[in-house]
């Protein structure tokens, strides 16, 4: 190899490495849709769809606002209406442009013949499937840590007798990888602050093995989930469920 092409690749390297080195952190703000119509019907919404109530769509602008100094240099939705809805809301609130990139891969949880029914025609099977007499005593259990997500969806998909409702390792895999695609999409651009509308099954799936504390709890609607994307390819959850931004929102005129 001649001189100038190793001085060449040298500079390449180099420039490579300072890059690098001055890139931003990644950080994705994971937000739960706003109040959907089935939401206040009770009813299991995973890719059947609702629009926004008065509610949801008050939620979205008040978290728009709380989320006005936080610069985003890419915006992903859920390809489901009330993701998308959402997504836009927020972005109109904070006075950006509504540019937003749909992925299948952000769907909620896929609940099969229990589409659109009442969540308790879908809780109380799978609660039974468990060993609990109902559904109320299932959810007091979760809420203390004795049983975990990931059993309740596979009791979910165990009862479905369509045999098509997506267990919890479906679900937490198409949810990680698309969360890797977005980060590593926006680490590739220099880093930076990255939002994404999704659902709260499925954002409650994804992040179960990223961090070392039980989930006990839901998500609110509205609510964000922040996580860092480190250098080395892992996610650090920095929080999850924040109502501060829209807390913060309803402050801001």
């Amino acid at each position: 190899m001649s001189n100038s092409i190793k001085l060449v690749s040298f500079l390449f390297i180099m420039l490579f490495t300072i890059c690098n080195a001055f890139a931003e952190d990644t950080y994705l703000y994971v937000v739960r849709h706003g109040q959907t119509m089935f939401n206040i019907a009770h009813r299991a919404q995973g890719w059947s769809d609702t629009p926004l109530t008065k509610s949801g769509i008050n939620d979205a602008e008040q978290l728009g606002r709380g989320l006005k100094d936080v610069k985003f240099v890419s915006v992903y939705s859920s390809d489901l209406g009330r993701a998308r809805q959402t997504a836009r809301i927020v972005l109109e609130s904070k006075g950006d442009p509504v540019q937003m990139n749909e992925m299948e891969g952000l769907r909620e949880a896929y609940f099969g013949q229990f589409e659109g029914d009442l969540d308790s025609n879908m809780w109380t099977p799978a609660a039974q499937y468990l060993g609990y007499q109902s559904d109320k005593e299932l959810m007091t259990d979760f809420s203390q840590g004795k049983i975990s997500l990931d059993k309740m969806l596979n009791a979910i998909a165990a009862v479905d007798k369509l045999g098509e409702a997506e267990n919890y390792k479906t679900i937490k895999t198409r949810m990680q990888n698309s969360l890797k695609t977005i980060a590593e999409a926006a680490k590739a651009q220099g880093g930076g602050n990255v939002l994404i509308v999704s659902h709260g099954l499925a954002i409650m799936a994804m992040v179960k093995d990223l961090q070392d504390k039980p989930i006990t709890s839901g998500l609110g609607n509205a609510s964000v989930t922040k996580i860092r994307y480190t250098n080395n390819g892992k996610f650090i959850i920095e929080s999850f469920g924040d109502m501060s931004y829209m807390e913060k929102g309803k402050k801001i005129n």
